[in-house]
């Protein structure tokens, strides 16, 4: 596959994905004033759409961006996009799909940037879930170490995380940091203003212990949609309980087990809190049957298959990713 061949929908129409750009001009460039959505496929077949979609409608009334375009339109965007790249997708490859929607123009420059069209921008790119996974592999069997920053997570007073928009430099800061820790796969975990567990940097966290699965309340927090298929869907198949609360550090070191979810890799396993192992700093039991039942629920191996990807190769790269950061030498 190549990147000639892929497309993406801007503002009504498909345009090859070289030549989807939005102004320097756009209030996403000036402000970070841009909401959107990634959500991912099992077997080609997209998952809990409608929720990100949901999701992204709340995020857009929110910010008060004026969007005309409905939820169903939207809805029906995504799957003409997925089809007109699905053909040159590899018969293994997952849709990842992005939505990006910004407020457009400035007002002081909308009457006077020729060529740039006015209003809202919407625009949704489909690339393989692949290329954010690929070395991922390992890590479900070793796990990550979480890393608490000193970068804090932003509280909903000053800006509600639970809008999930583009202005995340606080996430890049904590990622940056957890990169300068000593030892390999450090991923960032956030506190909140009062000290408790927020989240990471594009992941929510869960605590397991005595068989009951521990959670940050919602208040500051990006309410995941994998967060919600956890507690709402595979607890409830396994006879898990679920709480909500505030979570220490003190907290993680004593549970039996830990992880984190996100779109695209589903859960991964948290094995230490800055370097100090939780539980016996091995993969936990309860965490293998909650991706055990995932698995079972949407026709995929889900590690298998990122194995699969891991083993097939990946271009190394010495840049930032959502999830890794090189640590310099």
């Amino acid at each position: 596959m190549t990147n000639m061949g892929r497309v993406v929908w801007w503002n009504g129409q498909l345009v090859p994905e070289s030549e989807a750009r939005i102004s320097i001009y756009d209030s996403a460039l000036m402000f970070g004033d841009m909401v959107f959505e990634m959500t991912r496929s099992f077997n080609k077949v997209q998952f809990k759409l409608r929720e990100h979609l949901e999701r992204l409608y709340a995020s857009i009334k929110m910010v008060r961006i004026p969007l005309t375009m409905t939820m169903d339109e939207m809805e029906r965007a995504v799957y003409e996009t997925i089809e007109a790249n699905d053909p040159i997708f590899a018969p293994d490859d997952e849709h990842r799909v992005m939505i990006d929607v910004s407020r457009g123009l400035l007002s002081i420059y909308a009457n006077n940037v020729v060529g740039v069209s006015k209003g809202p921008n919407v625009i949704i790119a489909d690339f393989p879930l692949r290329w954010t996974v690929a070395s991922m592999g390992p890590l479900f069997d070793k796990g990550i170490n979480a890393v608490i920053t000193s970068q804090r997570a932003l509280p909903a007073y000053l800006s509600d995380p639970k809008i999930k928009n583009r202005s995340r430099l606080h996430y890049l800061m904590a990622n940056i940091e957890a990169s300068s820790h000593e030892g390999d796969n450090n991923w960032a975990l956030l506190l909140d203003v009062d000290g408790f567990i927020a989240e990471g940097t594009g992941d929510n966290f869960f605590i397991v212990k005595d068989e009951v699965l521990i959670t940050p309340e919602g208040r500051n927090i990006l309410r995941g949609i994998s967060r919600a298929y956890v507690m709402n869907e595979l607890a409830t198949k396994l006879g898990l309980r679920y709480v909500e609360k505030n979570i220490e550090a003190y907290d993680v070191i004593t549970a039996d087990e830990a992880f984190m979810t996100g779109t695209p890799f589903c859960m991964i396993p948290v094995t230490s809190l800055n370097g100090t192992p939780i539980g016996d700093g091995r993969v936990g039991r309860i965490t293998t049957s909650l991706l055990d039942a995932w698995s079972a629920n949407v026709g995929v191996d889900i590690v298998g298959q990122i194995k699969t990807w891991d083993l097939a190769g990946q271009a190394a790269s010495d840049g930032p990713s959502p999830y890794s950061f090189k640590k310099k030498r």
